[in-house]
């Protein structure tokens, strides 16, 4: 061959086989879980600590009261806030500075002196255990991203199933921190799991790469007018919600006030704290949002109104209330393992809302003589709904919401969940105005299956309108700018 010849040839370079995608990192699961469940826990395991504190204290209930409606405000807020801030600057400062917070409040909370002391250390937890869930959120977004793949629906199960067996076993371990070691191991239960989720925050969560200059995110600034407008219409609205009357719908006028400045404040931003143009086009996220609501005064009216009547009308002991509250836990669980795989959010709904109409129709029949076992029964019927609920409405959370974005959506889905929490604690205090007897457990019950039914024909009117939806158009139709 002469030397012509071989410049002629050409040398294909061996194929290499493409690399395989990096599936989610199993070592992000621990401390996504653990970070998540610290609101849930905080806000379900003082449900049985209220009258040992009022005693220790010497405080009516309604001032014990606050240490619930604190972290409600605390947390109403703060997720929204916080899940723009893991936006802005990523999930891993953002989770370690919550753990921070949850350790500083453990730890006030254990040495607090009088009330306003405890409450203040409410609102440190408070606002801790904002950063959890949507951090994880935007976690979970953000690696479907790099791998290319949908969601695992079996992370995302395993959120919902922990945030939802939290909050439903809360007042049963509330019972058993309370009889065993007094009313301050409700606070000091944090301080292992603050330092479980800084350690593992720092060990595992991958650290947020520096914004290129000039690009759209380096130049991105906090809405400091947005939020304070947004916080302001919500704590109006919320002082509103703990103690309704005549003489305080100035807050309503208030939130009205508030809210109005806000929307026309994020309209003209540039970058805005929440994009209400978006928000305001995604009808599925808003009607989440409801749903959710929903979900949240069904479930804080039995996690919360139901102990006070068992241990005041049927006399129970605080451990005793926590392990009647129990099955909520074993239904709850075996709900969402059996359905973890599914992604669909219309048949969760449907069946759990039926059973949440059906359930609170069922306390209709109780009194002070019924037998341990009936009840017992009933919470079991609680514990099935809230698993399905809590699971269809994360999963359309998670496909409604925008990447950038998936951080606030997640915290504003939360500020629903706590809207809901104070409507009932509200419908709590009007139904036990005088006492915690039968006849306001029954009023309870008509304003719980009243919300569970309108849960129920939502969904119902979705399924119905779904087939004209998705129909499409005559030949003669033209569509018009805003057809699905």
């Amino acid at each position: 061959m002469t030397t012509t010849q071989a410049a002629d040839v050409t040398v294909t370079p061996p194929r290499t086989a493409p690399q395989p995608v990096e599936p989610f990192p199993r070592r992000l699961v621990v401390p996504m879980v653990l970070g998540s469940v610290l609101n849930p826990l905080n806000t379900s395991l003082l449900a049985v600590a209220l009258i040992p504190i009022g005693v220790a204290f010497g405080a009516p209930p309604s001032d014990t009261a606050w240490l619930v409606s604190a972290l409600y405000l605390a947390c109403a807020v703060g997720q929204p806030v916080t899940g723009r801030l893991v936006d802005t600057y990523g999930p891993r400062r953002l989770y370690l500075v919550g753990a921070v917070l949850v350790g500083l409040g453990g730890l006030l909370g254990a040495v607090a002196p009088h009330l306003g002391v405890l409450v203040a250390a409410r609102v440190l937890i408070g606002l801790g255990t904002c950063a959890g869930y949507p951090a994880s959120m935007a976690l979970i977004k953000r690696e479907s991203a790099r791998t290319g793949r949908s969601s695992p629906a079996s992370l995302l199960a395993a959120l919902s199933f922990a945030n939802q067996v939290i909050a439903v076993v809360g007042p049963t371990l509330g019972g058993f921190l309370v009889s065993g070691a007094g009313w301050r191991a409700v606070f000091t239960v944090n301080l292992p799991f603050a330092v479980a989720c800084l350690v593992l925050g720092l060990v595992s969560l991958p650290r947020e790469p520096r914004p290129v200059p000039g690009t759209p995110r380096e130049r991105r600034r906090i809405d400091l007018a947005g939020i304070g407008l947004f916080s302001a219409a919500l704590v109006s609205l919320m002082l509103f919600l703990m103690a309704p009357a005549t003489g305080r719908l100035w807050l309503l006028g208030a939130t009205v006030a508030a809210g109005v400045g806000f929307t026309l404040r994020e309209l003209r931003a540039h970058d805005p704290f929440l994009d209400v143009r978006v928000l305001g086009q995604n009808r599925p996220l808003l009607v989440t949002y409801a749903r959710q609501l929903l979900t949240g005064v069904v479930m804080y009216s039995v996690v919360y109104g139901l102990p006070l009547w068992l241990e005041h009308g049927r006399g129970l002991t605080p451990s005793q209330t926590g392990l009647v509250l129990l099955p909520m836990f074993a239904t709850a669980m075996v709900g969402t393992v059996v359905t973890r795989r599914q992604r669909g959010v219309l048949g969760r709904l449907l069946l759990g809302s039926a059973l949440q109409v059906a359930a609170c129709v069922a306390l209709l029949a109780v009194h002070s003589g019924t037998p341990v076992v009936v009840l017992l029964v009933i919470m079991a019927a609680f514990g099935l709904p809230q698993a399905l609920n809590g699971l269809a409405n994360q999963n359309a959370l998670y496909d409604q919401a925008t990447p950038e974005q998936i951080g606030a959506a997640s915290g504003l889905f939360r500020t629903f969940m706590y809207l809901g929490a104070l409507t009932s604690s509200a419908a709590t205090a009007a139904a036990f105005r005088t006492a915690a007897d039968t006849p306001g457990l029954h009023a309870l019950a008509l304003f719980a299956a009243a919300c569970a039914a309108l849960l129920l024909a939502t969904v119902v009117a979705e399924i119905a309108l779904r087939p004209r939806i998705g129909r499409p158009p005559a030949p003669s139709a033209v569509p018009g700018p805003h057809a699905r």
